[in-house]
């Protein structure tokens, strides 16, 4: 199932040069550290020490203050300023590693400074924002010897046979340890490079784990974002369906009243009655009647699929059987999903079979759909070209968006050369 707008597949070899593009470049820059890891290793440790002793010194002392009247106002201020000090880490990481952490929400701030100092102790932002302090300072201390005090031992490790000649005033034979020193300084000073980028890494996960939102507020924050979608999406049909009614069947039903009245006319007694101008009359009425019904139909079809009135078990074979592609259905529905998300998972399946008639080259496919603890997954596999992925053409990026709105998931494995699997998930219940 290819996700391209012409019929050949450039978009699946194009994108496998630039997997293998990007692969090489991951392979080239093992061996290289750019200026901003090295400089965050290096300006992080102390950083690191500061912020981990503050994180310290905050649990310490709010746990022996705890017993006291101080010790909840203690820990308020001191989470107020720990977001403070993820801010700073966010736009160190973001400028120095290159890793952009979206901004947490702040803490609600209701009525009264008993309310507001509650919903900052009951803020998560503030506790895993101490827990990165915590976690950063080894980190830190690790980053700082890799790109500082490694190198400097490989140094000292080269010129050793040197060094010792130099301090002692009697001639020292060559031994094993002036023999293995410069190979090993040379071996570890090989290895700087990737160290650095490892533990470059592990900052790059660690903060985006811990500095960005909690998960329920990235949950809630994509939910917001989807359905704000989807209602933009809605408000736009429902744009066109007026204009269309408007400027189409309200247009058609007019020609037909003004041909009804001209049969009318036909037939009048006062002018006498004209029979076959009357017959071609009421048969361009019938004609337009026709063209009605059949424009009707089709600005009524994305409203609600009538097949879906005996739920997904009887939508979805009549799905499949239109559809100019064999398809085999392989459905799973002992649990009955919510309306909206029958919906949602039959236009999936229609628009994911457009795409294998369409685009993918497939000669048979597969259809599955099962609902099991509370989940629905829909799985639709094709024996195509492949190269689908959501970011080379505009649909599966929308459909993964209409399923977003529903808190559901798209996932698309589809190599070059097939074949194509996409797997949509949502919740059986909104």
């Amino acid at each position: 199932m290819t996700e391209h707008s012409g019929a050949s597949s450039p978009g699946g070899a194009g994108e496998r040069e630039a997997r293998e593009a990007t692969a090489a470049a991951e392979r080239r820059s093992w061996f290289s550290v750019g200026g901003g890891e090295w400089l965050f290793a290096v300006v992080g440790l102390p950083l690191a020490l500061l912020c981990g002793g503050y994180a310290i010194a905050v649990l310490y002392a709010g746990a022996l203050l705890s017993l006291t009247v101080l010790g909840l106002p203690f820990v308020v201020v001191a989470l107020l300023g720990a977001r403070g000090l993820g801010t700073l880490h966010r736009r160190l990481v973001g400028g120095l590693l290159g890793e952009r952490i979206e901004a947490p929400a702040g803490p609600a701030r209701p009525t009264g400074p008993v309310a507001r100092g509650r919903a900052v102790l009951t803020d998560p932002v503030g506790w895993r924002i101490l827990l990165y302090l915590l976690l950063r300072l080894p980190l830190g201390v690790l980053g700082f010897v890799a790109a500082v005090a490694l190198p400097l031992g490989c140094g000292w490790l080269i010129g050793f046979p040197l060094w010792v000649r130099l301090l002692e005033p009697e001639p020292r034979p060559f031994g094993w340890t002036d023999a293995v020193s410069v190979p090993s300084a040379l071996l570890l000073l090989a290895a700087v490079p990737g160290a650095i980028r490892t533990l470059s890494g592990a900052n790059r996960r660690l903060a985006g784990l811990l500095l960005g939102p909690a998960p329920a507020q990235q949950r809630v924050r994509r939910l917001e974002t989807a359905r704000a979608v989807l209602l933009a999406e809605n408000t736009d049909r429902l744009h066109r369906l007026e204009r269309d009614l408007h400027d189409g069947t309200q247009a058609r039903l007019v020609a037909l009243a003004i041909t009804l009245s001209l049969a009318d006319d036909a037939l009048a007694p006062a002018a006498g009655p004209d029979p076959g101008r009357a017959r071609d009359l009421v048969e361009r009425a019938r004609g337009q009647t026709d063209d009605t019904i059949a424009e009707l139909r089709g600005l009524t079809r994305g409203i609600r699929p009538v097949a879906l009135d005996g739920g997904l078990a009887q939508a979805l074979p009549g799905l499949t059987a239109t559809s100019p592609v064999p398809v085999a259905v392989h459905l799973d529905l002992r649990e009955h999903p919510e309306p909206a998300i029958e919906r949602a998972v039959y236009f999936c399946a229609a628009e994911l079979l457009t795409n294998v008639a369409r685009h993918s080259g497939a000669r048979s496919a597969e259809l599955g759909a099962s609902v099991s603890g509370g989940r629905v997954r829909l799985t639709v596999r094709d024996d195509g070209r492949g190269g689908a992925a959501p970011g080379v053409g505009t649909g599966l990026n929308g459909l993964a968006e209409r399923l977003a709105a529903v808190d559901g998931v798209l996932t698309v494995d589809s190599p070059p050369g097939g074949p194509t699997t996409v797997t949509a998930e949502l919740p059986a219940r909104l």
